[in-house]
């Protein structure tokens, strides 16, 4: 059943996001897992484009915010008003209460805007002069970033990434992918010019419930937690980083697997699960030295060592 769905929600999707079926699968899984993610591509690889049609196939309340360096706090969270009708101050909602959030371009703005997401991704709530406000209860926030350019750029710090269930590398469709694009657009598809996509909604609030609390109850086997504390505490003495994957890296490992498995039909988790997760669950997580960086190691390439290196349980 939740199998099913979840394939039907991917057709949907497929409808308007061509080539990009690993972003969509890694983004729903963080969704379900109730975690935020953090795209990183080049500009036109469809991530503003996945967005909106994720919303609409869930019908969700969506809201955009273009990350830019004159950008305030109280532009995201909103402010209190006086009027003066009423001789009391209102708040006025800022585009962070929403269901599902695109933070554009999200290393565009200075820190202190940026710690404005930090309460929100965290504990799903804000503070606004002193008084905390509820958010929906499945807030979930995209965010963009271009891996290219550094200039008017600030890189998010590591208590800001952490806040990241997943971190997912786009990229370049195969050049079939491509061409499908160019025919759909040249039949005269224009995600742009029109105010809503043609997608139809496939999963309502209590079918997302029961995806989550299936996942929940999904089992995993002692040999299964070992392989996840192995692999994250290996990071931990790797020669090449500076910072391993912390606790909380092993719990996102845990949830996002069991959700992965949950989608695919099974009422367990395997090894191969964890693998396939491991690395955008921990490719934002792990800070390289820069003597590794000088001899081109990435992120992706360590955890392809630690993958290497840990046994895999039978």
């Amino acid at each position: 059943m939740i199998q099913q769905q979840f394939e039907r929600l991917k057709d949907e999707l497929r409808k308007v996001i061509i080539g990009q079926d690993k972003m969509v699968e890694q983004a729903l899984v963080a969704y379900f897992a109730g975690g935020h993610v953090l795209l990183e591509g080049v500009p036109g690889l469809a991530k503003t484009l996945f967005a909106k049609a994720l919303a609409q196939t869930l019908s969700a309340q969506f809201k955009r915010i273009q990350f830019t360096p004159d950008l305030m706090p109280s532009d995201i969270l909103g402010t209190n008003v006086f009027n003066l009708e009423t001789r009391q101050f209102t708040l006025v909602k800022g585009p962070i209460f929403t269901d599902l959030l695109l933070a554009d371009e999200i290393n565009r703005t200075p820190p202190k805007t940026q710690a404005a997401l930090l309460e929100a991704m965290e504990e799903r709530q804000v503070t606004i002069e002193g008084r905390a406000h509820a958010l929906s209860g499945h807030f979930f926030v995209i965010a963009t970033q271009n891996p290219v350019e550094y200039e008017g750029t600030y890189p998010l710090p590591e208590a800001q990434t952490d806040r990241f269930l997943m971190k997912i590398t786009v990229t370049y469709p195969e050049l079939s992918d491509e061409l499908a694009v160019l025919k759909r657009h040249h039949a005269g598809f224009n995600p742009i010019a029109a105010p809503k996509l043609e997608l139809k909604q496939v999963l309502k609030e209590s079918d997302v419930v029961q995806v989550q609390q299936t996942a929940e109850q999904v089992k995993v086997d002692e040999k299964v937690f070992d392989y996840i504390l192995q692999l994250v505490t290996t990071t931990r003495r790797s020669g090449r980083l500076t910072l391993g994957g912390s606790p909380r890296a092993s719990i996102s490992l845990l949830l996002t697997a069991k959700v992965l498995a949950a989608l695919r039909g099974r009422d367990y988790v395997t090894p191969d699960d964890v693998k396939e997760m491991t690395y955008p669950v921990m490719r934002h997580r792990l800070i390289l030295k820069p003597e590794a960086e000088i001899e081109g190691y990435t992120s992706d390439r360590v955890i392809e060592q630690v993958l290497n290196e840990v046994v895999v349980p039978r």
